[in-house]
């Protein structure tokens, strides 16, 4: 008799337990998202949150209906992490220089608003170098003067050159080397021209896109403005 007793209340107790999780169960899926897969054994799982069996897999969220709500997507591999951090890295790379290039471009229209403004500058740019080039040239005038001067000396030692005074050798020494000096200079002084003229070259390419851009916006903005300000005609 003792035995039955127990025996019926083991079975009352599982039937109160099964009952219990179920009521959980149902309790949790009311409360929130249903979250199902299937896992690498083939097995269909579902739970009440994301399922730690199929990280690496696709995983559905659903509502409460059943119907489909989203989609949890599989944790990447390392190798996948990698490869998205560097494609992440390559956006960001180009949003910044994009957002550069249009700071430069706003800077540009600044600066030079017309073609005008441009050739203006440029011509001041390299009138600098020209003014410096002419100093160069007019210490070339005055080396040659002093070489002259040093050459009419020499003729008193064409025939016995050993007998050169040192301070005439030395005087011969620093003319040759300033005149080399100076030549130098005016060659850089060319290439410098060069890369001036290279860059207001490049900006002009930029400037002239610009422009077109500016130019265009503002035209549609003036026949915007035209259209919002005409009235309509009256018809009698």
């Amino acid at each position: 008799m003792f035995f039955f007793m127990r025996t019926g209340c083991i079975k009352h107790l599982s039937a109160l337990a099964l009952q219990s999780m179920f009521m959980a169960l149902q309790s949790n899926a009311m409360a929130g998202e249903i979250y199902t897969c299937v896992d690498g054994h083939g097995r269909k799982i579902t739970a009440d949150r994301p399922i730690p069996e199929c990280m690496d897999r696709q995983q559905l969220q659903l509502n409460k209906s059943g119907s489909i709500k989203g989609k949890v997507m599989p944790e990447p591999t390392a190798q996948e992490k990698t490869a998205l951090e560097h494609k992440d890295r390559l956006v960001a790379e180009e949003r910044q220089r994009e957002a550069d290039d249009k700071r430069r471009s706003r800077s540009l229209l600044l600066r030079y608003p017309n073609l005008a403004s441009h050739t203006k500058e440029r011509n001041a740019a390299l009138a600098l170098v020209d003014g410096v080039i002419s100093t160069t040239l007019q210490r070339q005038k005055e080396l040659s003067g002093q070489r002259q001067a040093i050459d009419i000396q020499l003729e008193f030692y064409v025939t016995n050159p050993h007998k050169i005074p040192p301070a005439l050798k030395r005087s011969l020494d620093e003319n040759n080397a300033g005149v080399l000096e100076q030549q130098k200079f005016i060659a850089s002084q060319a290439s410098e021209k060069n890369r001036i003229n290279q860059r207001f070259d490049e900006e002009l390419v930029k400037l002239k896109q610009i422009w077109a851009i500016a130019g265009a916006g503002l035209t549609n903005s003036g026949a915007s403005s035209a259209t919002t300000n005409t009235a309509p005609a009256s018809a009698y």
